[in-house]
């Protein structure tokens, strides 16, 4: 695993829950309370290169956190994502699910949700 890579040099006091596929933890730069990245233990750039097993079992845990943060903080919705590649901005080359509990109010008007990352083509209504 590269030494520079932050998502490999994780604590493991900072993982809030794991399986044999990854781990999470709560982003050093979040949105939202709770915001929680889920991350495969093998180091690779796309979510798109790993194994089928291992792919699904990540995507597991993104339904585990989500209850639990659900629980931990009664989020009216959630953005889950992912930005795979540079030109999708991609900041870190390990591959990560954003899972982002959203609230009441947060924002005026939450509709288009992801669609925003595009300003001019968010509104479709």
């Amino acid at each position: 695993m590269p030494t520079n890579c932050p998502f490999c040099q994780v604590l493991d006091d900072q993982i809030r829950h794991q399986n044999a596929a990854g781990s999470s933890f709560r982003d050093a730069y979040p949105i939202s309370d709770g915001h929680t990245l889920v991350v495969p233990r093998k180091h690779v750039a796309s979510l798109f290169d790993l194994p089928a097993e291992e792919y699904a079992a990540l995507w597991g845990l993104v339904a585990e956190v989500r209850s639990r943060l659900q629980t931990e903080f009664q989020p009216a919705g959630f953005n889950i994502g992912v930005n795979d590649g540079l030109a999708a901005g991609q900041t870190v080359a390990h591959a990560h699910i954003h899972v982002i509990p959203r609230y009441n109010g947060d924002v005026a008007d939450p509709r288009g949700g992801i669609r925003w990352i595009i300003p001019e083509k968010a509104r479709y209504w």
